[in-house]
């Protein structure tokens, strides 16, 4: 699914997490294409500056690229990536919450706990920081915009990726807790269920194989990399969306590249503002029919 039109992103800035790769390597390449400078950030030297090489021909004059190295999950590495985002730009419209780990893979009672604990560092410790150097300065222009990736286990449970799973249904519940409290500084606050995308993700629970990762998970796995799994380019365009003034008041929700009409959500962005569609919440008996 792609939106109907451009969007138009001329002069935005927009610092993205985690662009080297995968996911975040397509999302910078589409804020390029619809006009936007980038600051993007990634563990890897290596990988960080082969992608910024391969990147800058999508990037126009006065459009720029910048890449730095970051590890989300220390709190001075996030400092200096804003002291370099300040240094390079004169504001920050949007921030993508890409940057994410996946192991450790197996029975919980059993994988390695520093393994676990990292997980969460990254993918939900690491997206808070970054969320709290970036409202300060969405707060002072009284617009911005937060988009942080969610995943496999947000929504239902994930057997064999328990860190995953717990991270990304954080980093969801963190998302519209976000998005009530910036609500009247126009801040929007939404997260992204990206879809199965054959990234290196997938090739961690092939090698993992059946006994790690359950024989469901890799089998599906195998399946999906055979059918070539969702376009990373659609569920980059969701993320570019979300950061545009098409999306402007829609914030709070959890929103499926692949099965949500997200190309026409503006449609019905007052329901949406009063109603709990794309959110995760708890389910009582009389939801179900119950009379207990």
């Amino acid at each position: 699914m792609g939106t109907e039109k451009a969007l138009n992103l001329d002069g935005n800035s927009v610092l993205v997490t985690g662009g080297s790769r995968g996911l975040g390597r397509g999302i910078v390449k589409e804020l390029g294409e619809q006009g936007a400078n980038v600051l993007f950030c990634s563990r890897s030297e290596k990988h960080l500056l082969a992608t910024s090489d391969e990147l800058k021909a999508f990037f126009r004059p006065p459009q720029r690229l910048v890449a730095q190295v970051c590890d989300i999950s220390q709190e001075k590495e996030v400092a200096q990536l804003f002291k370099r985002l300040t240094a390079e730009f004169d504001t920050l419209h949007a921030v993508i919450n890409n940057a994410g780990v996946q192991e450790p893979i197996g029975l919980f009672d059993q994988v390695d706990w520093l393994a676990w604990r990292r997980t969460i560092e990254v993918n939900l410790l690491g997206a808070a920081l970054v969320c709290r150097h970036a409202i300060p300065l969405f707060k002072a222009r009284n617009c911005g915009k937060i988009v942080n990736l969610s995943g496999g286990g947000a929504a239902t449970p994930r057997a064999y990726f328990s860190a995953y799973a717990a991270s990304k249904a954080a980093v969801v519940r963190l998302t519209d807790t976000l998005a009530e409290e910036l609500h009247d500084f126009h801040i929007d606050v939404n997260a992204v269920a990206p879809g199965p995308l054959n990234t290196r993700l997938l090739d961690e629970v092939i090698a993992a194989g059946a006994e790690k990762a359950g024989l469901q998970n890799y089998e599906h796995a195998l399946r999906q990399r055979a059918d070539g799994g969702y376009p990373i380019d659609d569920a980059a365009r969701l993320c570019v969306y979300l950061v545009s003034s098409a999306s402007d008041g829609i914030t709070g929700k959890l929103i499926s590249a692949q099965w949500d009409p997200w190309s026409k959500l503006q449609q019905h962005r007052e329901l949406l503002q009063s109603s709990d569609v794309y959110t995760l919440r708890r389910i009582v008996p009389k939801d179900r029919g119950y009379d207990w």
